[in-house]
């Protein structure tokens, strides 16, 4: 009920399961490895990485729409100012994404992560 509908909610399930691929266990991200502070670059990065992997595994499930695109803007405009910065991060952030939906959905990159461990 809190979410209003299914969609939003597996959106926001998908935007948590993509950070929690960044544990050291998982994916070793720095943003979730070597926690930042809100605001921080490192806090910034790690938001783009499970936004972008949240879209990913909602086209993925076929949800489409899935958050408000209002809110979805205004929470990332906070960001902006990081992606100016270093035009590279949105191609980074992208790529650690697709890192985690492949752990997620058990794609090519698990069997890489277990042999790292």
């Amino acid at each position: 009920d809190r979410f209003g509908e299914a969609d939003r909610y597996y959106a926001t399930l998908y935007h948590e399961l993509a950070h929690a691929t960044g544990h050291p266990s998982r994916l070793n991200r720095p943003g979730i490895a070597e926690i930042g502070e809100f605001g921080s670059h490192r806090y910034a990065d790690e938001e783009l990485v499970a936004e972008m992997g949240a879209a990913y595994l909602c086209a993925v499930a076929g949800i489409g729409g899935a958050r408000d695109e209002e809110d979805h803007a205004a929470y990332l405009q906070g960001w902006i100012s990081r992606l100016k910065g270093d035009p590279r991060l949105i191609v980074y952030a992208g790529a650690r994404a697709q890192r985690a939906v492949d752990l997620i959905t058990n794609a090519a990159f698990a069997a890489e992560v277990a042999e790292a461990a």
